[in-house]
């Protein structure tokens, strides 16, 4: 199965590229982590945040494959255990299906990505800054690895 966490922004600082290639490396090729980031639609005075938004979800859905899985990181997503995550993430791989993972820019996610989503899930009630999303959902997907593996990385 490949996870691909497809993300609105680029450029990020060197700290987020090192905690992502920390994690990825430790998973396995048929549990593969990758990350493929879109531009943020241009915001400013007198620009249109929807049309910026839309723009965003243009290129985030361009990325989705036919038989993808995609589960959209929102606020108001559903809140998972880390175990109640690893089994979704394992009954998908049962299913053959690959996981698209969305992260939208600062505003969310556009209605369109949202209605694409087969599932919405919270990472936390908190609002998180968009480089460390990357970094929680890299070390959550090996967490997740760990689990279905008997692997002692996580300690239930």
């Amino acid at each position: 199965m490949k996870i691909n966490l497809v993300t609105v922004g680029t450029r990020m600082p060197s700290w987020v590229e090192e905690g992502i290639a920390e994690y990825s490396k430790r998973l396995p090729a048929e549990f593969a982590l990758g990350v493929t980031e879109v531009p943020l639609g241009k915001r400013g005075k007198g620009l249109d945040i929807a049309q910026a938004m839309r723009k965003e979800s243009d290129a985030l859905l361009a990325r989705v494959r036919p038989g993808d899985h995609v589960i959209a990181l929102d606020v108001e997503g559903k809140t998972l255990s880390t175990e109640a995550m690893a089994k979704r993430v394992d009954a998908i791989r049962m299913e053959g299906h690959n996981i698209v993972l969305f992260v939208g820019g600062p505003d969310g996610l556009d209605a369109a990505c949202l209605q694409r989503a087969d599932e919405k899930w919270s990472l936390s009630a908190l609002t998180l800054p968009h480089p460390l999303v990357r970094i929680l959902v890299a070390e959550q997907i090996y967490r997740i690895w760990s689990i279905l593996n008997a692997h002692p990385y996580h300690r239930a």
